[in-house]
């Protein structure tokens, strides 16, 4: 307690003397002590002695006063020690203080750094252990890849094609054994070489050029090369590639070889065997051929005479079948050729229109030996110029024809042509139609397979040799066309061929201003004479003309400058064949050129099979094949002042002008001799048609069918000359059948030739006039 109130006051007189200095607080304090010891003297007296006496009081009060300044003094001076002493110890407990958190934080740091270097330590172990498994990896991945290297190295060593690689500078930077072997140096021998100090001279342009596609292309490229490896010469497939960096950068070429020497050997030997092979068929069909175009020939020649019905059949089916032989013949060699694929398709600038002129009349002809009846329909500007090969082509259609005729008994075959225009461009549609025995639908689609034959009715193979369809499909193909079929079993059949028409100018015009030739012209008809004598002239020839076989073999025995004969087939006294094997009997005439002028060119040269002339012209005459005739006969080069210029325009045609006139040998005359030669040829015909009509009228009236024949014929070549269509095929009705029809008959087709005649010489003014009007 006592300690307590000493505190109090110890700590009231400390505050006096912080707040009021030591005087103040000793003035109060001084002055507070004098009043308690007053306060206390009074009291004590009072009590002990039971009054307060003045010098009691006084000498208390003057006892305080004197003792209580030392006191004071000691307490104010205590009180300093005692605040510096706790000022010190405050500051003292509070550097301790600091200091003892100061050591706990470096004693937490320390701490914090030992954790951190045991993790530091665990991680360094674990980087160790680490890097001691990467290390053990590393060598075992080594290991495997050096095992791996030494396995791929003994695989490609091994193995029996060749490899090497150079580098972007060329340089040899690593091959295999079969390399070595090849080369005949060492891999020491050939690293760090190039290529000029690897191969020989004669090797180095060929290495070098195919090295420069690579690198160029970046694409890889094959390349044969034949190569000498002890001494003998060997042959190996090279595949050359670059070698590409991740950034697409060439930094090497990769050169693969494989021994083909074996296979090379057997190509050779396939080669030598299908030349061979090609030799004998050739030989063969040669061989064939000469006998059967005999039998051909004398077999026309047989029916042409006097033979009982029963003989007429045996020789109408061994003409048929020498003709079906002649075309099994052709489709042998093609296939030989679709077999070592060298079906070559050579184009040339052909008329469409004078090609199928020359289908037809192959037809007609086979078509009438079976006693069918043939047709043809054209639709469309058929008379253009194309790039076709007319080789092909014609054998296509001649199997389709052949096909059709073989199976058909009872009605007629149809040949249809069309021009269409497409989206693609100019296409040609040709048809071949029969009313035969048809293709039953289940065996349509495998008639155009290798030696397949489809049964007939009856269950038995069809006759042939069952290539000829397969090599028809293979032909349309190579010339980029297509062939269908469809059929109904016993209604007919009907096959389809379209081609793509690659249109093109007219050959270029022949011009023989420097060699002019000496013509003579053997022709019954006055106006196919004029014709063809305007073109001859026209081209600088000099023509003389023989209207009877009797009259051509004087004059080639007078005129001793003849350069040509052109050699009408049918005459009035002696028939051409024999005009010309007159002709030949004297050798003083060996070198003199003949040439036939028919409307059948295939029936004339199976006629003069056996007698030397060199070639045939159908009529009415086309101009390109006649100047094409000339140059070869007599190897006059074509002008080259002229060039070919292009079509002119279609003409627009009427039904009628298509119908009854042979539009294509009117503009091609008229495109030849000029517009007013061809007028004055027209002129011709209108004077002459009453004489042949007359004459027709006289012998049909007296009966004198050889006569009725004869004029008929003159008539139908005067009308083609003119272009007269309908007239002719009329007058061709009346020259095959005149001998066997009745004077009534033959008096009908009087009547109704003269109206044929109006209408066609209508239709040829109206045209003549457009054809002015376009010129």
């Amino acid at each position: 307690m006592l300690d307590s109130s000493f505190g109090t006051w110890a700590r009231i007189l400390s505050n006096l003397i912080k707040n009021y200095g030591d005087r103040w607080a000793g003035a109060v304090a001084y002055a507070f002590v004098l009043v308690v010891s007053l306060v206390l003297a009074c009291m004590f007296y009072y009590v002990a002695l039971g009054e307060v006496t003045l010098v009691n009081v006084l000498s208390v009060v003057v006892f305080a006063a004197l003792t209580s300044p030392l006191l004071l003094s000691v307490a104010i001076y205590a009180m300093r020690q005692l605040d510096a002493s706790k000022e010190y110890l405050e500051s003292a407990t509070q550097q301790e203080k600091l200091l003892n958190q100061t050591l706990k934080d470096n004693i937490n740091r320390l701490n914090n750094e030992i954790d951190e270097r045991k993790m530091a330590l665990h991680a360094k172990h674990r980087a160790i252990a680490e890097l001691r498994k990467e290390i053990s990896e590393r060598r075992k991945a080594q290991q495997e890849l050096a095992q791996q290297s030494m396995l791929l190295r003994s695989i490609v060593d091994s193995s029996p094609d060749l490899f090497y690689y150079r580098d972007e500078r060329g340089v040899f930077a690593g091959c295999n054994k079969k390399f070595e072997q090849v080369i005949g140096k060492t891999s020491a021998q050939l690293i760090g070489h190039t290529v000029q100090q690897v191969f020989g001279e004669q090797d180095i342009p060929r290495v070098l050029q195919t090295d420069e596609q690579v690198i160029e292309t970046q694409q890889s490229i094959n390349v044969d090369v034949e190569y000498p490896v002890a001494n003998e010469n060997c042959w190996f497939e090279m595949r050359k590639l670059p070698f590409i960096n991740d950034d697409g950068e060439y930094i090497g070429l990769l050169a693969f070889g494989r021994d083909i020497t074996s296979r090379k050997e057997a190509e050779q030997a396939l080669e030598t065997a299908y030349k061979d092979k090609g030799k004998f068929i050739a030989t063969l069909s040669h061989e064939l051929r000469t006998p059967l175009n005999g039998i051909v020939g004398l077999t026309r020649m047989l029916l042409d005479t006097e033979l009982t019905k029963q003989q007429k059949s045996w020789c109408n089916t061994v003409f048929s079948s020498a003709e079906t032989l002649g075309n099994i013949f052709n489709d042998i060699i093609d296939l030989d050729k679709i077999d070592r694929e060298q079906l070559d398709i050579a184009t040339d600038s052909i008329n469409v229109s004078d090609f199928i002129n020359d289908v037809v009349n192959f037809a007609g002809l086979i078509a009438e030996q079976k006693g069918l009846e043939f047709n043809i329909k054209r639709t469309g500007m058929l008379d253009i110029y194309a790039l076709l090969d007319p080789t092909r082509l014609r054998q296509v259609l001649w199997n389709l024809i052949n096909n059709a005729v073989k199976f058909t008994h009872r009605g007629g075959v149809t040949l249809e042509c069309r021009r269409e225009n497409r989206a693609d461009g100019p296409w040609l549609s040709i048809s071949v139609i029969d009313t035969g025995v048809g293709i039953p639908s289940d065996q349509q689609d495998r008639i155009f397979d290798m030696y397949y034959k489809a049964p007939d009715a009856s269950g038995n193979n069809a006759i042939g040799s069952g290539i000829g369809l397969a090599v028809t499909k293979a032909l349309v193909h190579a010339m980029k066309g297509t062939i269908h079929v469809s059929s109904m079993q016993g209604e007919g059949s009907r096959f389809d061929v379209e081609l793509p028409l690659e249109l093109c100018t007219a050959p270029n015009e022949q011009s023989y201003a420097g060699r002019s030739l000496y013509i003579l012209l053997v022709e019954d008809v006055p106006l196919n004479a004029e014709i063809a004598t305007n073109l001859l002239e026209q081209r600088g020839h000099e023509v003389v003309w023989a209207e009877t076989g009797e009259d051509a073999l004087s004059m080639v025995e007078t005129e001793d400058e003849l350069d040509l004969i052109l050699l009408d087939m049918q005459l009035p006294d002696i028939n051409g064949d024999e005009v010309a094997r007159q002709i030949r009997a004297d050798s003083h005439f060996d070198e003199l050129p003949i040439v036939a002028l028919t409307a059948n060119v295939r029936s004339a040269e199976q006629e003069l099979q056996g007698i030397d002339i060199q070639g045939a012209l159908a009529k009415p005459i086309n101009t390109t094949k006649l100047d094409k005739m000339l140059a070869e006969l007599f190897g006059i080069e074509a002008s080259k002042d002229k060039q070919a210029l292009p079509q002119a325009e279609p003409l627009q045609l009427s039904e009628q002008e298509q119908a009854l006139l042979d539009v294509e040998t009117i503009t091609d005359f008229v495109s030849s001799m000029g517009i007013e030669a061809f007028k004055r040829s027209c002129d011709l015909f209108t004077r002459l048609n009453p004489t042949y009509c007359n004459e027709l009228n006289e012998a049909n009236q007296s009966g004198d069918t050889e006569v009725y024949v004869s004029v008929a014929h003159k008539l139908k070549g005067a009308a083609g000359s003119v272009g007269l269509q309908n007239v002719q095929l009329h007058a061709k009705t009346m020259e095959l059948e005149g001998a066997k029809a009745d004077t009534g008959r033959r008096a009908d087709w009087l009547d109704e030739l003269e109206v044929k005649i109006r209408e066609g010489q209508s239709a040829l003014h109206s045209l003549i006039a457009k054809l002015a009007e376009n010129s």
